[in-house]
C-alpha cells in the first residue's frame, strides 16, 4: 500500500492544485517556480488536516518525520539551522485553504525561538532590542494560538508596561522594557497552562501545526463558511504553510507591507497598497498602528519600491489576474510572501477589466465573467444627500463604499446581541480583529481608532455590505458618546454629528472613487 504524502517543498508542489495545497500555498508553489524572492519552506497538506480533524486530533503517522526532512532541506538552501544557538532557523506557520479566508485560522510567526537560539539572533543581528522584540511577538502568539492563553492577558502586561515607561507605540519600548515583558509572558504561561513555555523547536513545530488544523474547525472559521455557503466540495480543510521567516523589524531599513497590482478601488493601473517600516506583518493586517501608503516608499526605500514595480507586473503576467500580494523587507532585501487574485468593487473591476483586454492580459469572454451580479449592488448603495452640512466631529480613512446608520456598540458580542433582535449596529473598536467576525457579521458599519485602508478582507466589503472606516480620530469622543445619542454622518473621511441625546447612532457614508 502506497504511504500518502503529506509534506511538500514550494518548489516540488504543484501550484494548480489549490485544494491540497490551498489557496496560500499555492501561491507561494507558483512565485517559487516564476523564480520571485519567497523565503524557502514546505507545505503540509489539506489532506493531513482532514485526517487529524476526523482522527481524534491525531496528526497522520509519519507527517513529523516527513516535516523533518523536509525542514533539512530548507536548512541547506539557508545555510542555517533549526534549533542552533549559532546560527538559528526560524519559521512562519501559516494557514491556507482552497478558497481565500483571511484571518480566520490562525498563523504563528517567529517559531524556534527559545532562551538559546534568542542568544544566536542576537549575537548575529547585534541588536538585542530586535531579538526581544521577535521574542515577545512569539510568545503572546503561540501562547494564544497553540497554548490557549488569552490574547487579552498578555495585551495587559504589554499595554501596563506601555503605561509605566510612557511608551505610546510598541517602538518606544527599549530591550530592558521587552526583556521585562518576555519575562512576564513566560510566567503567564507557566501560569494558566501549568507548564514552563516549550523550548524544543520541533515540539513547537507540531503544536503550531496542530492549531493550524484546529482552527478550521474554530468558530470564527466555521461561521466565516457558514456565512459564505463554502461546502467541502470548495473548500475541505486547511493547508499549513511552513516558510522561513523573513523580519520586517530589523530596523529602518526593513519593511512589511500589502500591496495591489492595480487600484481596488478605481482600478487605475498603478501599484497600490500600504506598509509600515520596521514591523511584521501582523502589525499591518490587525490594524495595530496606521500604515503609509505605498507611494512614500517611492522617496523612503526608491530601490525597494521598483522591485515591487516588477513584481506586480511579472505577477500579473503569470496570473493574467490582478493581484493582492504581501511582502517583507529585511535588511533592504525584498520577499514576497503570498499573493491572491485581489478584491475589487464593481467600478475598478469593470475598468481593469476593459484596460486588461486592450493590454491583451484577458480576453473578452473573461473580463465579462469577471463582474458577478451581486458586485453590481455596490453600485447601488445608499449615499449621504451630497447637500447635506454638517459638523464633523472625527475624521477616519474610507475603506469601503456606500453609507450606514446603525446603534453604536462597542463590543462584538453585544453587536451580535443587538443584531439579533432585529437592530441596525455599527461596531466601534480599537482596531480588528478576527475573533470579532461575529460583531462585524451583524452590524452595517465598522468603525475604528487604528488601521489603514489596506488590507481590505473581502468578509468587510463584497459578502455582507458592512462598511468600514479606519484610523478614526477623535475616537475618545465617540467612546464618551457611548451613552448619549449621536446622529452621526459621514461622508468621504468625515464623521459629522447635527445632534446628540441618549442612545448612541451612527450614519456614515464614502462616496465611489
Amino acid at each position: 500500500m502506497e504511504i500518502p504524502k503529506y509534506v511538500y517543498l514550494f518548489e516540488e508542489a504543484d501550484g494548480t492544485n489549490k485544494k491540497l495545497l490551498g489557496g496560500k500555498g499555492a501561491g507561494l508553489a507558483e512565485m517559487t517556480r516564476m523564480g520571485l524572492s519567497v523565503p524557502p519552506g514546505f507545505i503540509v497538506t489539506t489532506e493531513a488536516c482532514l485526517h487529524y480533524n476526523e482522527n481524534k486530533k491525531n496528526l497522520p503517522q509519519g507527517l513529523m518525520e516527513e516535516a523533518q526532512e523536509n525542514l533539512k532541506t530548507v536548512e541547506e538552501k539557508t545555510g542555517k539551522k533549526f534549533g542552533s544557538s549559532q546560527n538559528p532557523l526560524f519559521f512562519s506557520v501559516r494557514s491556507g485553504a482552497a478558497i481565500s479566508m483571511p484571518g480566520m485560522m490562525d498563523t504563528i510567526l517567529n517559531l524556534g525561538l527559545n532562551d538559546g537560539t534568542l542568544e544566536g539572533l542576537i549575537q548575529i543581528t547585534s541588536d538585542g532590542r530586535f531579538a526581544f522584540d521577535a521574542y515577545r511577538r512569539f510568545i503572546q502568539l503561540f501562547g494564544k494560538i497553540a497554548l490557549g492563553v488569552g490574547e487579552k492577558e498578555f495585551d495587559k502586561i504589554l499595554n501596563k508596561t506601555k503605561e509605566k515607561v510612557r511608551a505610546k507605540e510598541d517602538t518606544d519600548l527599549d530591550v530592558d522594557h521587552l526583556k521585562d515583558i518576555c519575562h512576564q509572558y513566560l510566567a503567564l504561561v507557566k501560569k494558566r497552562t501549568g507548564n514552563p513555555f516549550p523550548e524544543d523547536p520541533m515540539v513547537q513545530l507540531r503544536l503550531a501545526i496542530e492549531a493550524v488544523f484546529r482552527s478550521w474547525m474554530g468558530k470564527r472559521a466555521v461561521d466565516y463558511r457558514k456565512e459564505f455557503n463554502i461546502t467541502p466540495e470548495m473548500a475541505n480543510g486547511t493547508a499549513v504553510n511552513v516558510c522561513t521567516m523573513v523580519f520586517g523589524n530589523m530596523g529602518f531599513d526593513s519593511a512589511t507591507g500589502v500591496a495591489f497590482t492595480r487600484d481596488p478601488g478605481t482600478g487605475e493601473n498603478v501599484l497600490y497598497g500600504e506598509y509600515l517600516v520596521n514591523a511584521q506583518g501582523e502589525d499591518v493586517v490587525a490594524g495595530i498602528r496606521t500604515p503609509k501608503p505605498i507611494q512614500e516608499m517611492k522617496k523612503e526605500m526608491p530601490k525597494i519600491y521598483r522591485e515591487l514595480e516588477r513584481v506586480r507586473k511579472n505577477l500579473e503576467e503569470h496570473f493574467h489576474e490582478v493581484q493582492d500580494f504581501e511582502f517583507t523587507v529585511e535588511k533592504g532585501t525584498l520577499y514576497i510572501l503570498q499573493t491572491r487574485n485581489g478584491k475589487m468593487n464593481a467600478q475598478a473591476i469593470v475598468r481593469t477589466s476593459k484596460e486588461m483586454v486592450a493590454e491583451k492580459l484577458i480576453d473578452k469572454e473573461k473580463a465579462v465573467l469577471r463582474l458577478k451580479p451581486q458586485e453590481l449592488e455596490q453600485l447601488l448603495h445608499q449615499r449621504i444627500d451630497p447637500n447635506f452640512k454638517g459638523k464633523p466631529i472625527a475624521v477616519g480613512l474610507p475603506a469601503s463604499p456606500g453609507a450606514a446608520s446603525g446603534k453604536a456598540i462597542f463590543d462584538a458580542d453585544e453587536a451580535e446581541r443587538v443584531g439579533k433582535l432585529g437592530h441596525k449596529v455599527i461596531l466601534v473598536r480599537e482596531e480588528t480583529k478576527p475573533e470579532d467576525i461575529h460583531g462585524f457579521f451583524a452590524s452595517e458599519g465598522i468603525l475604528t481608532s487604528r488601521g489603514g485602508r489596506l488590507p481590505m478582507p473581502p468578509w468587510w466589503q463584497e459578502a455582507w455590505g458592512s462598511l468600514v472606516s479606519r484610523d478614526v480620530k477623535s475616537y475618545e469622543s465617540i467612546q464618551k458618546g457611548e451613552r448619549q445619542l449621536l446622529e452621526m454622518f459621514m461622508s468621504r473621511k468625515e464623521i459629522l454629528s447635527p445632534s446628540m441625546a441618549r442612545g448612541a447612532r451612527f450614519t456614515w457614508e464614502r462616496s465611489l472613487p
